[in-house]
């Protein structure tokens, strides 16, 4: 199989990092593709018609693509445990979202900061953005430790990333800050070898 990847996308850092936590990191090849919001990269464009990362090319030659729909597909494949069944598969699930949403939140920022000339960049926009991460940091510190603090599921590996991205594009915004839990939890995690194998390069 082949995975469409950026080494700087946070979306596609949770599926290696899935993939690296399953000890099958070798058995897809990661493509690498320049695409940004004004360019799409013409054969991933050809696989996915959205030209969005990650994108999965199977075997048969199918793509499947949204980062948690290739999570759930390759942790069924290679018979993980990321999403627990009964009751705590719907926690799962909504920790998954909560981290994929502080992405979206986070990558609109960076697309507006980076893409964008500064005289047409919209500060409230941006601040609104950053409002969405605070609020969902703030529930996660308060409300989700006791989750985050058991087994490795894709909730976990979405928040983790999510919070690594922040640190890679906006850390002079301090999410630490008043998060203590979080931060420490965090630095745990950041610390596994799944996590440093897929660390994106700087700047």
């Amino acid at each position: 199989m082949k995975l469409y990847h950026s080494p700087a996308s946070p979306y596609v850092r949770k599926v290696v990092v899935l993939l690296h936590e399953l000890g099958k990191a070798e058995e897809v090849e990661l493509i690498n593709v320049q695409s940004t919001a004004f360019a799409s990269d013409s054969s991933l464009a050809a696989s996915n018609p959205l030209a969005k990362l990650p994108s999965l090319v199977r075997d048969n030659g199918t793509t499947l693509y949204d980062s948690r729909v290739i999570t759930a597909f390759l942790n069924d494949l290679y018979g993980g445990k990321m999403y627990p069944t009964g009751a705590a598969r719907w926690e799962t699930l909504t920790l998954e979202a909560t981290g994929d949403g502080i992405m979206d939140s986070a990558v609109s920022m960076a697309y507006e900061m980076r893409l964008r000339p500064e005289d047409m960049q919209y500060g409230d926009w941006i601040d609104a953005q950053w409002d969405k991460v605070a609020r969902a940091i703030s529930v996660l510190n308060a409300r989700w430790m006791s989750h985050l603090s058991g087994p490795m599921d894709m909730g976990h590996i979405s928040v983790a990333c999510a919070l690594s991205y922040l640190d890679f594009r906006h850390d002079a915004r301090n999410w630490r800050a008043g998060n203590a839990a979080l931060a420490k939890w965090h630095e745990s995690v950041d610390s596994r070898p799944s996590m440093g194998a897929t660390k994106p390069p700087a700047g």
